[in-house]
């Protein structure tokens, strides 16, 4: 989307002047964003037929051709939604394609659309306004894939299995207490989203070219007729400004990580030396030569995606790091990072809602996993804490004796026979055995936003009320 002061070539007729003479080919190529900014239509003429209802309302042009302008811009609009509408990369981008098309049909009046306005508040306004809406559209994902978690986590929160750290056995933990981990991820990503719509909720246009306008506009009429808080407040940062883009990819990002996070899970749960869960046909596929398998692929590609988001933000960060101010034309590549990244987040969200919600969970798999590595190792050690009064370093030594002595045997903690825990240390009590079973153990985690089954209940309880 070219700047209204850039002096360069164009084949656009509605330039006029030295203007007039056609590109050449690679000019033509490097300076049309038509290919991708189409997909601002409908902001584009919403935020017009705004500008044009102002400028009436101003008695800046006058009622009548207000009534043309935006006749005409809502017959544009069914075009294009019909796919009726003929885009020229001759004119450049989608405001020129507009106003060209305009033209031809209510004739001089259209001319009057472009008063009080420059292309630079024009693209900041619909790029903004289309930002905000994907924005939206994030945030009741988000949601949906929330009350995906909440329901697993329902349906699980006394389902023990394995907590890991560096990917190795740690403490047992319930598989709802998992599940909440991914609800306050996604809850974090929400609650950034809904900052990032509270940050860009100021109207662009009025701010013109860079400096504003002479004609008495309203901008807080605009504002308000295009759904936004209020007009911004300095017309050279209106036109320079894309720090709504690049919060978005950044939110994006991390979105994608978590959505990353929990893709890697799967992959892993779903390999026959896991088996914690199983995916539908819906969300895997066969090999093609080896027909015993059942690969992941929804998740991997969601993992995959990651990187695609990630690119977007170093790109458009990397294209605004070095722009003085006002406009520059390098901010017409800013775009096809959003618009990739939004459709990569989109598809990568839904996919994962679906899998929470397709999963089949093995539970006495999880269970019988959840034993293993000596997880209740910790709840030994406070035991002899509580009960035997050892402080904790020395429990922990004691422990690790006794896990060394299990391990020689070959059996878990509980299977160790009592003489041999009172023979590391004496005051080993048969009652040591109620916290070593892996139920014991989660049971047993009552501090606040532990993994005990009455504290996941709890947070559960906590989500549905917020979500």
């Amino acid at each position: 989307m070219a700047d209204d002061t850039t002096d360069t070539k164009s084949s656009n007729q509605m330039w006029g002047g030295r203007f007039a003479s056609g590109p050449d080919a690679i000019m033509e190529e490097i300076n049309a964003s038509i290919g991708f900014d189409k997909k601002l239509f409908a902001q584009d003429i919403r935020g017009s037929i705004a500008h044009a209802t102002m400028l009436a309302h101003q008695g800046i042009i006058s009622a009548e051709d207000k009534d043309k302008i935006v006749h005409g811009l809502n017959t544009i609009l069914s075009e294009i939604e019909s796919g009726n509408f003929e885009f020229s990369r001759q004119l450049e981008d989608i405001h020129m394609n507009v106003e060209a098309r305009l033209a031809t049909l209510i004739g001089p009046a259209a001319g009057r659309l472009h008063t009080a306005r420059s292309r630079n508040d024009q693209v900041a306004l619909d790029f903004r306004l289309w930002v905000k809406e994907e924005l939206q559209k994030t945030e009741q994902m988000l949601t949906g894939l929330i009350a995906a978690f909440l329901d697993r986590a329902e349906e699980h929160a006394e389902s023990v299995m394995p907590g890991f750290t560096h990917l190795q056995t740690a403490q047992p933990v319930t598989f709802g207490h998992h599940c909440m981990a991914y609800v306050e991820m996604f809850g974090r990503d929400r609650s950034r989203v809904r900052h990032a719509i509270e940050h860009l909720d100021e109207s662009p246009i009025g701010a013109a070219a860079l400096a504003g306008t002479g004609y008495p506009i309203d901008r807080h009429m605009t504002a308000k007729a295009l759904g936004f808080r209020e007009p911004t407040r300095n017309s050279i940062d209106t036109v320079s400004d894309r720090d709504f883009a690049i919060e978005f990819l950044s939110i994006a990002a991390i979105a994608g990580m978590h959505l990353s996070r929990l893709a890697e899970e799967i992959v892993i749960w779903s390999t026959p030396q896991f088996g914690f869960v199983r995916l539908s046909d819906a969300f895997s596929t066969g090999s093609s030569i080896m027909p015993q398998k059942k690969n992941p692929d929804a998740a991997e590609l969601v993992r995959a995606k990651t990187g695609r988001i990630n690119g977007s933000l170093v790109a458009l960060l990397t294209i605004m790091k070095g722009l003085p101010l006002a406009y520059s034309k390098d901010m017409q590549e800013d775009k096809e990072q959003v618009f990739d990244a939004a459709e990569s987040l989109e598809l990568a969200i839904a996919a994962m809602t679906g899998m929470v919600r397709d999963m089949t969970v093995n539970t006495a798999r999880m269970k019988a996993a959840a034993g293993s590595g000596y997880s209740t190792a910790t709840d030994l050690a406070d035991w002899l804490v509580r009960e035997a009064g050892l402080p904790f370093r020395d429990a922990h030594h004691v422990t690790g004796r006794a896990v060394a002595l299990a391990e020689s045997k070959g059996c878990d903690l509980a299977e160790l026979p009592l003489s041999d825990l009172q023979a590391i240390h004496p005051d080993i009590t048969d009652k040591v055995y109620d916290v070593l079973t892996v139920e014991a153990s989660v049971a047993s985690r009552k501090s606040f936003g532990g993994t005990a089954p009455s504290e996941v209940r709890k947070q559960i309880a906590f989500w549905r009320a917020r979500n």
